[in-house]
C-alpha cells in the first residue's frame, strides 16, 4: 500500500492562495447551459490553470474539451467538489498519521494550488518523497505523462521491494 499525492494542499490557510486569475475563471462558469459556450469557457480555464512549460495544442485542447464533455458534462458535480474543497479543513494534522509510503507530485507553477500547498503536504507525511515539475501547472500535460508514470511506478517498486 502507497499514496501518491498529486497537485494537492493540506488546506492549511496561511498558504499562497489560488493566483487570483485561476480562481476568477473558475467562479464564473456560464450559467446557461449551452453547449458550445460550455466548451469555450472549459478550454479558457484548461488554458489558465494548465502548464505554462508544456501548453497544449489548441486542436488537441478543443478535442479533449469536447470529448470531455460529450462523455458525461455534470455541471451539479463540478459545483459540489468546489464546495467541498471551500468546506473542507486543515489537514496537517490527519497527514501526520498517514503511515503509507507517499510521493508528492507538484508542478512548480500551478496557479491553482500554489507549490507551498505540495510541499507542505509532503512536509506533514512522515518519509514523504517529494517531486516538483518545472512549468507543470493544474493539468497533466502530454509531455509529461511519462515522467509522472515512471516516478509513480518507481515509487511502487520501492514499496514492493521495502515490504
Amino acid at each position: 500500500l502507497s499514496l501518491t499525492s498529486v497537485m494537492s494542499t493540506t488546506g492549511n490557510r496561511r498558504l499562497p492562495r489560488a493566483q487570483k486569475q485561476a480562481m476568477q475563471v473558475l467562479a464564473n462558469r456560464p450559467m446557461n447551459g449551452d453547449k458550445e459556450a460550455l466548451i469555450a469557457y472549459s478550454v479558457n480555464a484548461a488554458r489558465v490553470i494548465g502548464s505554462p512549460g508544456y501548453p497544449s495544442a489548441e486542436d488537441r485542447l478543443q478535442r479533449r474539451v469536447r470529448a470531455d464533455f460529450e462523455r458525461g458534462w455534470y455541471p451539479q458535480g463540478v459545483a459540489r467538489q468546489m464546495a467541498a474543497i471551500v468546506a473542507d479543513g486543515d489537514r496537517r494534522a490527519l497527514l501526520k498519521d498517514v503511515k503509507a509510503p507517499t510521493l508528492v507530485i507538484h508542478g512548480e507553477d500551478d496557479p491553482l494550488v500554489p507549490l507551498p500547498g505540495g510541499r507542505d503536504t509532503a512536509d506533514h507525511i512522515a518519509g514523504a518523497q517529494l517531486l516538483t515539475i518545472p512549468g507543470m501547472g493544474h493539468d497533466l500535460p502530454l509531455a509529461l505523462v511519462d515522467t509522472m508514470a515512471d516516478a509513480i511506478a518507481e515509487h511502487a517498486k520501492e514499496v514492493a521491494v521495502a515490504a
